[in-house]
């Protein structure tokens, strides 16, 4: 069962293990107290130890969460954070049925060859999730670091509080919990040009069926593709004001990148930040309001974005 790389093997150093989706504040704190470790030895490196798929997708698939981060964009903010590597573990059947001991001496003493170990004080690991911080704690290879959760005024901040904070269009509250903007990623392909056709160019996105997409809704944020990163009003919904003859259409999201003129993305990767929740979708009587909102909109998203 071998790990798989992300920047360099390192083995020897500081270890702290998780999902790691969202990489959030309290992601952050175990990256944080891995680094204070290392830092009396130059040798030393932190590893995020990680897995994918979530391992509900394999153990509960009817209650795998939406991500918040593609597993590329988890490495890349791990790294980001504070790791010098990142290593990532297939969940599999035969990983799940290890044993508490077995993870241990399999893959914290012989793959990673960890001299201290951070954990969050709910990690729970191996077989039925028998195993847990005591166990962790009685081995004597490494040294353990147990870091409570990290809260605010509200609760304490986790994946599952973020996910919910999101589908509700709550971006802001999110994005202080994630220490930056929610994102997602995805092919910019052709929709029905009706932003062109009244002035409003937009990048309409792709979506993963299992990203955390926000509520319903008009958005101030940021559209990037490839080194450019432009201010944007964004907009999830329906498109109300022009109802489809055959039916209602899916949710589309799509982000007006502002002032920008002539660009062509189709067939490119996009990411779209979420920044601000500007006003829930409304269905317009005429083309001259919906024009007149969305000129509010759009400057209300360059103010918020500058």
């Amino acid at each position: 069962m071998a790990l798989l790389w992300r920047d360099q093997v390192r083995r020897g150093g500081a270890v702290t293990i998780g999902i790691f989706d969202g990489v959030h504040r309290g992601h952050q704190l175990l990256l944080e107290r891995a680094r204070a470790f290392n830092q009396s030895d130059p040798a030393g490196s932190v590893v995020a130890l990680t897995f994918h798929p979530h391992p509900t997708a394999l153990l509960a698939p009817d209650r795998e969460p939406t991500f918040l981060l593609t597993l590329e964009e988890r490495i890349t903010q791990l790294l980001l954070h504070g790791a010098d590597a990142v290593a990532i573990h297939e969940f599999t059947e035969q990983f799940a049925n290890l044993t508490g001991e077995e993870f241990i001496e399999e893959i914290l003493i012989k793959e990673l060859q960890a001299r201290h170990v951070v954990v969050g004080a709910n990690f729970t690991f191996g077989h039925k999730a028998l195993g847990n911080t005591e166990l962790l704690a009685s081995r004597k290879e490494f040294s353990l670091d147990i870091v409570e959760l990290e809260e605010d005024v509200e609760d304490v901040i986790s994946s599952t509080r973020i996910r919910s904070l999101i589908k509700s269009g709550e971006v802001e509250i999110a994005h202080q919990l994630l220490t930056r903007p929610h994102q997602i990623s995805g092919e910019v392909i052709h929709g029905e040009k009706r932003g062109r056709e009244i002035g409003y160019p937009t990048a309409n996105v792709k979506t993963d069926s299992k990203a955390t997409v926000p509520s319903e809704g008009v958005y101030a944020g940021w559209l990037s593709v490839g080194t450019h990163r432009w201010q944007a009003a964004i907009s999830i919904g329906r498109n109300p004001t022009f109802p489809k003859a055959d039916g209602e259409r899916a949710v589309q999201v799509e982000a007006y990148a502002i002032d920008q003129v002539g660009l062509e993305l189709y067939g490119q990767m996009a990411q779209i930040e979420f920044g601000f929740h500007l006003r829930e979708t409304l269905k317009f009587e005429s083309l001259d309001e919906l024009l007149t909102q969305m000129a509010s909109d759009v400057e209300r998203a360059r103010e918020l974005t500058s």
